[in-house]
């Protein structure tokens, strides 16, 4: 399917809309037409014969003589003047009218694809995110989707004003005068050579310049958000000259665009002139020879600007086409694709589970041919509680991520209560899990809501009794709003400790089944992360829980602990038995700690 037909997919529902915006349009375009009438009626029937009382038709326009009462010449004059004060005031109204339905209807258009581009983005799995700078994807929800606008509002409505434009305009000046007509037309063949010379160059430009916009926004976002690292290892100069750098290729790729885009306009406005020149000296011609009127001649120099406006508007048109078109195939390169973490086809949805979990043979790699886990075998009992250990690399935070089902193993499957987690949806899936990384993800708003993200129908009550139990509510209670104090970007207001309690609470709220523990204190000095493992304890009881720590004397006492080394099980038991056989297991917890 062509761009601009999926383009145009976007604007259905609009059609009555865009009917009666055409429609004015169209008004507005024959208005237009009749402007320079008034004018010559004065030069050709008035003005040189001085008369005091006439009568004047307007044969030119309508094919038969309409006359009108005997008026004396000021009257005249004062009427012709004050038409021409009406025509353009109902072509204003037309014009105004139609220019904001046309403008209302791209940006509804506009919201609609923004709103599809970021909740496909939203879908796609975390496969696609790693591979991919979030800066370019945000780029193309909040810049590139706005092509398809440009292709509506400067391209479609465009085409067909310029072309009923130049077809009346071609009308009335063939019947003022055929040969100045097919001379004037003479540059039309010279204006789309040079359109489509210009055209490619364009386009390839135009995505060089979206390319360069997007690795600017990035550099910005990445300098920005890693404020405190630049600053801790004072390299904001390099971070200035990284971000010169990139902002240079930008501001090379606009120039390039620029001067093309000059270039071609000088082509178009040089042909434009020789035309206008021609016509003036032919029309000039025909005057001196009493085959054409003076007034007729004006009026042909007018519509003679009807004429070529058009078509170095349809010139314009094509080339803004050509670059959002650029755009639009980058917003639907991401439409396009596919989510490899899918629901099979009968995928039920689930209320509750006991939240028995088993891995049977499951491997997984993020690249074919490099598996990061491989031929794991675990079962989980309802309510038990598993540590995973291991050195950096090993595949723990992997292992916890296919859970939730952020990826799906290559080979192998992963049961909830003896089901394949793929035949249950996403969605219900999710909602049996509740979550706590290392660094807790905050929203810049405020602390209920981050504490409600999980559970956004929670009362009031819920909520502080969830940050009670998270021993958060303290900390809470002493902000300068309590629950509606905003927590900054990221939570920057907040410290790690407060941070992780919120995440905690976070937990507590959902009271989900399944809870998955990634590192949670591991940002923490020795006395927070005390406290806070106080808090996990109780948020670990009565669920089944997977955890990563790197503190081996909180998981030694846990139902199962399980070793792995390069993506394998070496190692799987209870912490006693797991030093009493001398492995792996018992050098980490003779030393007290190991890598992560």
């Amino acid at each position: 399917m062509s761009i601009y037909r999926r383009v145009l997919k976007y604007y259905r529902g609009f059609l009555p809309s865009s009917l009666i915006a055409l429609i004015l349009s169209f008004a507005a375009i024959a208005l237009n037409l009749l402007k320079p009438w008034p004018f010559k009626i004065i030069v050709d029937q008035i003005l040189p014969g001085r008369l005091k009382v006439f009568q004047f038709g307007l044969r030119p326009i309508f094919g038969s003589e309409i006359k009108t009462p005997v008026l004396n010449t000021m009257e005249a004059i004062a009427l012709l003047c004050l038409a021409m004060v009406i025509i353009q005031l109902f072509w204003s109204l037309c014009s105004l009218a139609s220019n904001y339905m046309f403008v209302k209807i791209g940006l509804e258009s506009l919201l609609r694809l923004r709103t599809e581009l970021y909740a496909h983005l939203q879908r796609l799995s975390l496969k696609f995110h790693d591979k991919r700078r979030s800066a370019d994807s945000s780029f193309r929800v909040a810049y590139d989707s706005q092509s398809i606008q440009t292709i509506y509002n400067k391209g479609f409505t465009n085409i067909i004003a310029s072309g009923v434009t130049l077809i009346g305009t071609f009308a009335v000046m063939l019947r003022l005068d055929w040969q100045l007509t097919l001379l004037s037309l003479a540059i039309v063949p010279l204006l789309i050579g040079t359109i489509y010379v210009f055209a490619k160059r364009i386009r390839t430009q135009s995505t060089t310049i979206q390319e360069q916009d997007s690795a600017l926004l990035t550099q910005t976002q990445e300098g920005l958000s890693s404020i405190r690292m630049v600053h801790a290892f004072g390299r904001e100069e390099f971070e200035v000259s990284q971000f010169h750098r990139q902002a240079h290729g930008s501001l090379q790729a606009n120039l390039r665009l620029t001067m093309t885009n000059v270039k071609s306009g000088l082509a178009i406005s040089t042909l434009i002139v020789i035309g206008t020149a021609a016509m003036y000296y032919v029309g000039s011609v025909h005057v001196l020879a009493g085959t054409l009127t003076l007034g007729a001649l004006l009026v042909f120099i007018a519509y003679l600007v009807m004429l070529y406006q058009p078509l170095e508007s349809l010139t314009y048109t094509a080339w803004a086409m050509e670059g959002a078109t650029a755009g639009a195939r980058r917003c639907f390169e991401i439409l396009d694709r596919r989510d490899d973490v899918v629901d099979s086809p009968n995928a039920i949805t689930i209320e509750k589970t006991n939240g028995a979990i088993a891995f049977q043979n499951a491997s997984f790699g993020y690249d074919s041919g490099r598996e990061i886990l491989s031929n794991i075998n675990l079962t989980i009992a309802p309510n038990q509680i598993l540590g995973l250990v291991g050195g950096t690399g090993a595949g723990k935070s992997t292992l916890l991520s296919l859970v939730p089902r952020f990826y799906d193993p290559t080979t192998g499957q992963i049961t909830l209560d003896g089901r394949d987690i793929r035949e249950i949806t996403k969605k219900t899936l999710r909602q049996q899990i509740a979550i706590v990384l290392q660094d807790t993800l905050l929203f810049s708003t405020t602390v209920r809501e981050n504490i409600a993200y999980g559970r956004p129908d929670a009362t009031e009550e819920e909520i502080r009794e969830a940050a009670r139990r998270a021993q958060a509510d303290t900390f809470i209670s002493q902000l300068p709003d309590r629950y509606e104090n905003q927590v900054g970007e990221r939570g920057g207001h907040l410290s790690v400790g407060q941070r992780q309690r919120i995440g905690i609470a976070r937990a507590f709220l959902k009271n989900a089944p399944i809870l998955l523990l990634d590192e949670p204190t591991s940002a923490l000095d020795p006395t927070t992360e005390s406290v806070i493992m106080e808090t996990i304890k109780e948020l670990m009881r009565g669920r089944t829980t997977i955890i990563i720590t790197h503190r081996i004397a909180t998981i030694h006492g846990v139902d199962q602990i399980v070793v792995l080394e390069n993506g394998r099980v070496v190692e799987q038991g209870r912490g006693p038995e797991l030093v009493a056989r001398g492995g792996v297991y018992a050098k980490l917890y003779a030393s007290g700690k190991f890598s992560t």
